[in-house]
């Protein structure tokens, strides 16, 4: 596994992945703000076809849009993240889907929602992403689409838009081709 646009500070020690996001960096692509920013992380790995990616996320959120989750990127102009994000003070279940433009759907999360499980499934052109708040039973948060037959570099993601940068913990990831 290796990073897209490494952040400074990072450990991986016996599959728990602790990651600072670094300050300023974001996943965004025009619609409503105007601006292009892709200097989020990505830690994962390029896959071509078929894949499921999981893991659990604890993040310490402190800041409008501190966010961390999962992600499938093929391009500049299409990729696809999904997980926690701060907004207006609350953890939201947040996703983004790029085609050329950013589209943001999300949902508030439960008060005191600590820890995420997140389960990201590509099947050709469909993408689902599915999460858990108990790391049993998983819901469905977002059916998208993703150009098939390109290879995406998927795995997990963190951002600071907003702020100097937050800590997050990733137990568990496993990137699985199907």
């Amino acid at each position: 596994m290796h990073w897209r646009n490494e952040p400074k500070q990072w450990a991986d020690d016996a599959g728990v992945l602790e990651a600072r996001a670094d300050d300023h960096t974001d996943f965004w692509h025009t619609t409503g703000y105007g601006y292009v920013r892709a200097s989020g992380h990505i830690y994962g790995e390029s896959v071509s076809g078929d894949v499921t990616v999981s893991v659990r996320i604890d993040g310490n959120y402190r800041d409008q849009y501190d966010q961390a989750g999962v992600m499938a990127w093929v391009d500049d102009d299409h990729w696809l993240k999904a997980g926690v994000e701060l907004f207006d003070g609350q953890l939201r279940l947040s996703t983004v889907v790029t085609i050329g433009h950013s589209n943001w759907a999300f949902a508030t999360l439960p008060e005191g929602t600590a820890t995420l499980w997140l389960r990201l499934q590509r099947k050709s052109e469909a993408v689902e992403v599915h999460y858990s708040l108990d790391g049993a039973g998983y819901d469905l948060a977002s059916l998208v689409y993703l150009p098939a037959g390109r290879e995406a570099h998927v795995g997990v993601m963190c951002a600071a838009p907003e702020g100097d940068g937050f800590s997050v913990t990733f137990r568990d990831l496993a990137i699985e081709p199907r």
